[in-house]
């Protein structure tokens, strides 16, 4: 019996349609002795895999670790030498807060070969699925990527400075920072400014609140908005068009 090679394949479950999935990440998810997945994946996704493959959930749900990150990172070892091929199944893209590069970093001094299949971010699929542009002509030049919540539990010093900025902020993880976000942007006299609050972005049961920095805390208490949500701060936010409309009619029936 041909014994197979170690093999870790870091691989972006996009952010939550299981259309937005590419087919090099099917082509990894088919091949995997064994899937270690998240929380935030779209779980039909792994019936792309074999009878025979391993399927191990690892993610984080209303707080409670199924494994700490060390702890996952010995598993791919482990599950990499015992059976071969390790597919780590992050949502959106792995290299974009979800340390997927922590995980290759790790495992390479092992032996492990590894690769990346990149997936479509949440950053820029959600919004996109609302209608909302990150850039524009005439309304945003630029657009800023932020993790609302540190390693460290407070939040990203980046936020006051693309506060500062006219460019679009889409910020991630930022829920539980909201009034923090709003006092950041309210004291660069960014009350008017628009703010789309998205919730389950692309999936059936996707929730939307458009408003103010003035109001969106409101919006989001009278929508009960909660994680997992991506904040986008912006001018944008006013050229939201009438795609979900189209969706519905036509996309994917």
């Amino acid at each position: 019996m041909r014994l197979k090679i170690p093999t870790l394949t870091v691989v972006g479950a996009g952010p939550g349609d299981i259309d937005l999935i590419t087919l090099k990440a099917i082509k990894a998810i088919k091949s995997a002795d064994v899937i270690l997945y998240d929380a935030l994946i779209n779980e039909a996704l792994l019936d792309y895999a074999s009878k025979e493959t391993e399927l191990i959930f690892v993610g984080k749900r209303k707080g409670c670790y199924a494994f700490q990150q060390e702890q996952i990172n010995e598993l791919i070892v482990t599950k990499a030498k015992e059976k071969g091929h390790v597919v780590r199944l992050k949502g959106g893209d792995p290299f974009i807060f979800g340390r997927g590069a922590e995980e290759i970093d790790y495992v390479i001094p092992f032996g492990l070969k590894t690769f990346m299949v990149p997936g479509i971010s949440s950053s820029s699929a959600v919004p996109a699925y609302q209608g909302i542009p990150l850039t524009k002509r005439g309304a945003s030049e630029s657009f800023w990527v932020i993790t609302g919540t540190t390693k460290n539990h407070n939040l990203s010093q980046d936020v006051a400075l693309a506060a500062k900025s006219t460019a679009t902020v889409v910020i991630l993880m930022g829920m539980h920072k909201l009034d923090d976000i709003v006092r950041v942007f309210s004291e660069e006299q960014k009350q008017d400014t628009a703010v789309a609050v998205i919730q389950n972005g692309t999936t059936k049961e996707e929730k939307v609140g458009i408003g103010t920095i003035n109001t969106i805390q409101q919006i989001v208490k009278e929508k009960q908005l909660t994680s997992p949500a991506i904040i986008v701060i912006g001018d944008v936010v006013k050229q939201k068009t009438s795609l979900s409309s189209i969706y519905s009619d036509i996309a994917f029936s």
